[in-house]
């Protein structure tokens, strides 16, 4: 296991006092670098720059960081799901680096697909089958994880197969963040 103890922190950001969103910080005590290469190859939609040693990733709206010495995870919508989330993070980290022999690490930079790039491959119908107002609104939350392509009836169609195709090679599905054995402690 490469993280056994971290310091948790839960806050509500400094530039949004009042606000009802909350961010969490895990401080650990263990240097995770040697682990992001294996979580580039395997978090789909990750940005990995490996000159800042930090690896970020976009689930379900909530921006995410890991860093050599923290995990990060902003815009989470209560202090119980801030913890269950970085909990999620810690396993998952935990997870990867016990796989690290079958996972081959990916040191390059990806970039996240643009709303622009996966609204050019929608269909264009703005039919609003998908529970958006237009595509654009759909493709807008594609990209930041809010909704699934499969919400998209269109896409099922003989005529949109070469775009389905295209779009799930773009936004290929990212695993789920669960949460298990925690292992937070003190110092």
């Amino acid at each position: 296991m490469l993280i056994e103890k971290y310091d948790l922190e839960v806050f509500t950001p400094p530039c949004e006092p009042g606000a009802e969103r909350f961010s969490a910080i895990a401080r650990l005590v263990t240097d995770i670098s040697p682990v992001l290469p294996y979580l580039n190859a395997t978090l789909r939609g990750a940005v990995y720059t490996q000159s800042a040693n930090v690896l970020t990733w976009k689930k379900g709206g909530h921006n995410l960081a890991f860093h050599a010495y923290e995990i990060a995870t902003s815009n989470v919508e209560d202090r119980e799901a801030a913890i269950k989330e970085l909990d999620g993070l810690i396993d998952l980290v935990n997870r990867t680096w016990e796989r690290r022999a079958e996972i081959t690490p990916d040191h390059t930079t990806r970039q996240r697909p643009t709303a622009m790039a996966v609204y050019k491959l929608l269909p264009g119908t703005n039919c609003r089958q998908c529970g958006q107002p237009s595509c654009w609104n759909f493709a807008l939350k594609l990209v930041a994880s809010q909704v699934a392509l499969a919400a998209c009836p269109p896409l099922g169609e003989p005529a949109y197969a070469e775009r389905l195709a295209a779009l799930e090679a773009l936004l290929v599905p990212m695993p789920a963040i669960g949460s298990r054995e925690k292992a937070r402690g003190n110092g």
